[in-house]
């Protein structure tokens, strides 16, 4: 008898205390999120973008892409959606309608719905409208409208698969660090050419967002890095999400059934070093997937709500050259600028007036008191990130680009008194930054981390 009740105590403290250390219960998650997959890969051959001398469609399939999109609501309701893509561009008129799309369908706000591009060199032209050049005239202009239609339909749909599939979450951030980045704005006796400065400034950190399940596992992963996704040479005729793509494909690796999303940071003038060989785009992309994990499996910092969304319109200033200044440049210019001086100058000729301003998007997402997640538009230049964490504290922050849009690049006041590849301004369209554009691009967006819930000063004290 008393060996009966031994045992029976001996049970009751073995159920307390495998109840005391079982996962937390679902309804305790302090989020949901959902998540989906689609394949972006054309079914047959188009042009690629990035590289102005490729001509021909590619000649095969490397890596599939993807588009991934990661929806999540906190404890009141409110709600976001982040649809992640294997692209090089996004011109507005192919970005404006699918966001657009996706908050009326959804009933979101546009401040809630954010693209982002891993800019992979190594992806299709996305381009609805005809214009010159070779992927988009005759036959390989109406194959690139029609990808890009199809690519549409699909980034809403995945947008909306994503939001059907909410379960409960808990997210977690942290940072870490990857050294393949390199500045490539290298300084010689006949001006800056694209090419290897190592004392360039960059930005090497690695934000990781872990989103788990109530019992811990790993469910899906965000994680970033500021470097061109450039590392496969020009004429590698291949389809593959390059460095991004292979490092996601690791973390998946390591972790079965979890998902990888990627952000480009500011890395507009930023190239991985060593490139331009194909064998280097899963090397890089190793260690980066490498450092991903290491940071996954560190003690990071919960994340809690609310989520506050908010956007804004950065009217950046463009310049306003003469006509004997753009028929210089279209004689005469570096070869980057030469397009756009002609546009120019044909809009000049036909009496039309040139923009004064671009009109540039931006997002800011505040998860609570824990993290701000800045969503710039454009290709930005490394130095955006001292300026905004000037602007709005250093602290607890996260800095992409290349996200709602892809249509050129906005380069610092610094980088357009030097010159430069990063000064050709837009390539969707014509026009110039002037010097402005910094001061305009950086107050617009500490405006709207403010309206997001940011504490501007939320830096350490001195």
């Amino acid at each position: 008898m008393r060996s009966s009740t031994i045992l029976l105590l001996i049970a009751l403290l073995v159920n307390r205390l495998s109840a005391a250390a079982a996962p937390a219960r679902a309804d305790n998650a302090d989020w949901s999120v959902g998540i989906a997959t689609v394949r972006i890969t054309p079914d047959k051959p188009v042009v690629l973008a990035g590289y102005a001398a490729r001509t021909k469609p590619f000649e095969k399939v490397e890596q599939e892409i993807e588009a991934k999109a990661l929806a999540m609501k906190d404890t009141q309701g409110h709600r976001a959606v982040l649809v992640t893509m294997d692209l090089c561009t996004l011109p507005p008129d192919v970005a404006d309608p699918v966001r657009q799309q996706i908050a009326g369908r959804e009933g979101l706000e546009i401040s809630q719905v954010v693209l982002s591009v891993s800019h992979t060199h190594s992806a299709p032209v996305v381009a609805l409208a005809l214009a010159e050049g070779p992927s988009r005239t005759g036959a390989r202009a109406q194959e690139t409208a029609a990808y890009t239609r199809s690519l549409q339909n699909k980034l809403i749909d995945v947008a909306h698969d994503a939001l059907a599939r909410m379960e409960p979450a808990r997210l977690s951030w942290g940072t870490g660090v990857a050294d393949f980045v390199m500045n490539r704005r290298q300084f010689t006796d006949k001006g800056i050419i694209l090419g290897v400065n190592p004392r360039g400034l960059v930005d090497r950190s690695v934000p990781v967002l872990r989103i788990d399940s109530p019992d811990g596992k790993l469910r899906a992963v965000i994680f970033g890095y500021a470097c061109h996704n450039t590392t496969l040479p020009s004429n590698y005729l291949a389809v593959s999400g390059d460095y991004a793509g292979y490092a996601k494909a690791y973390v998946q690796q390591q972790f079965p059934g979890a998902q990888a999303l990627f952000m480009m940071g500011c890395g507009g003038d930023a190239n991985p070093y060593p490139r331009e060989q194909a064998p280097l785009g899963r090397l890089h992309g190793e260690e980066l997937g490498k450092e991903v994990c290491r940071v996954l499996g560190t003690k990071l910092q919960a994340v809690s709500g609310p989520l506050t969304c908010a956007a804004a319109t950065a009217e950046l200033p463009l310049q306003a050259p003469t006509r004997d200044a753009l028929q210089e440049v279209a004689k005469h210019g570096p070869g980057y600028n030469r397009e756009a001086a002609q546009q120019m100058l044909d809009m000049v000729d036909r009496g039309e007036h040139l923009a004064r301003s671009y009109s540039a998007p931006i997002a800011v997402w505040q998860f609570g008191a824990d993290l701000t997640l800045v969503c710039l538009p454009d290709e930005v230049v490394a130095g955006y990130v001292p300026d905004l964490e000037d602007a709005i504290g250093p602290m607890r922050l996260w800095i992409a680009a290349y996200c709602n849009e892809v249509a050129g690049y906005v380069p610092t006041r610094r980088i357009l008194q030097q010159g430069g590849y990063e000064t050709r301004g837009l390539y969707a369209g014509a026009g110039w930054f002037a010097p402005e554009v910094e001061q305009v691009l950086v107050s617009t967006t500490r405006d709207a981390a403010i309206k997001a819930g940011r504490q501007p000063a939320d830096r350490p004290a001195p």
